[in-house]
């Protein structure tokens, strides 16, 4: 009797770009979960650069089927000149908003969760 194995699940891959608060870095990164990634980002402020540098923005992201078109994806972004990251970033994000602010909304509305709401009656 064959031994049928589980079919792979098929996790999703991001490639992002994150910047600081006055965009004067952007860091190129891939990861299967941004929420996670950006977790992190927030907790190691000054792990890659200095306090003045805090890259806790996510201003662009993609996601991608395979780990091998991510990572081509990867390395194409991280060749660009900062004119060309630029573009890519205002070309869907022109206000460059932190984009994790949507992603942890539709976190709530997938997992079903009811966002907290303020009662007003124990005010009064």
């Amino acid at each position: 009797m064959p031994i049928l194995s589980k079919p792979a699940m098929k996790t999703k891959k991001f490639v992002y770009l994150v910047t600081d608060r006055n965009r004067n870095s952007i860091h190129v990164g891939m990861s299967t979960d941004l929420m996670k990634t950006m977790t992190f980002y927030r907790q190691m402020p000054n792990l890659f650069f200095d306090a003045g540098q805090q890259l806790t923005r996510l201003v662009y992201f993609e996601e991608l089927s395979s780990e091998a078109s991510a990572k081509e994806r990867f390395n194409l972004i991280n060749k660009f000149t900062r004119i060309q990251k630029d573009r890519l970033i205002r070309g869907v994000n022109p206000d460059w908003i932190d984009l994790t602010i949507g992603l942890d909304f539709e976190q709530i509305m997938v997992s079903g969760i009811q966002p907290m709401r303020a009662s007003f009656s124990s005010l009064s």
